[in-house]
């Protein structure tokens, strides 16, 4: 891991921009010095890690006595997308204006997308364990078909929360019911891209005994700021 910038923040938490191989990543560090534990946040499919209400969620976890960590996966910020990955958003972008169904659409590169970005994750989370001012457990937060895959392959998880907003790949539906860690899931009501049912069904799968659903009323990017704070107290509970 090399860290490429820094800078600190006038709340005194630490902003670095770092590489890992071909992998560009921020990391938020508070300003205590004991070893922190450790939130990854991943947004929804290629969205960049620089994307405002990203950074806006990861300083204010940095506040709380986070070290909060988010990547550019493969496909995603401004990581190059293959010809593949291109033509399926196109393919989805026809469809969606046409009104047509888009459920294969998105199966065709939602799917690859995490299988290239989980291993990129966990990666990543090798290099920032190693790092003295981080110090575990380590919680997930964000994209919920990374969340579920990361889950049920990196015992090193404790906790998530998961944002119900975005596609779900057939392949983490069935894998949900092997996540067994205590889990948040925040679902807006009214989102227009995401079945309300969908969502439903899959809180019901999750195979955790420790398990809790927020919803709130209005559209995708709606959710209240109030669950920030929220989700930090949760982290609270499992990860200090």
């Amino acid at each position: 891991m090399r860290f490429t910038s820094e800078q600190r923040l006038d709340d005194g938490i630490l902003e670095r921009e770092f590489t890992l191989g071909e992998i560009p990543g921020t990391l938020w560090t508070p300003g205590s010095t004991a070893p922190a534990p450790l939130i990854l946040m991943a947004h929804n499919n290629g969205l960049p890690k620089r994307e405002p209400r990203l950074v806006a969620r990861a300083r204010q976890s940095a506040a709380y006595g986070y070290a909060v960590a988010t990547i550019d996966a493969s496909g995603c910020g401004d990581r190059p997308r293959s010809a593949a990955d291109e033509q399926a958003r196109a393919d989805l972008r026809r469809a969606m204006q046409a009104g047509e169904p888009v459920d294969e659409i998105f199966e065709s590169f939602i799917g690859p997308l995490v299988e290239k970005a989980v291993p990129e994750w966990r990666t990543t989370l090798d290099a920032l364990l190693s790092l003295p001012e981080i110090g575990g457990p380590v919680g997930y937060s964000g994209w919920t078909a990374v969340g579920i895959r990361l889950a049920v392959v990196e015992p090193r998880v404790a906790a998530a929360g998961f944002f119900a907003g975005g596609y779900v790949p057939r392949a983490q539906r069935e894998e949900a019911r092997q996540v067994t860690i205590p889990l948040l899931f925040l679902l807006q009501w009214d989102d227009e891209g995401n079945p309300r049912q969908r969502a439903l069904d899959l809180f019901d799968a999750f195979g955790t005994k420790e398990k809790t659903l927020h919803a709130n009323l209005g559209g995708h990017t709606g959710t209240p700021w109030f669950e920030v704070e929220d989700g930090d107290r949760f982290f609270g509970r499992h990860l200090k």
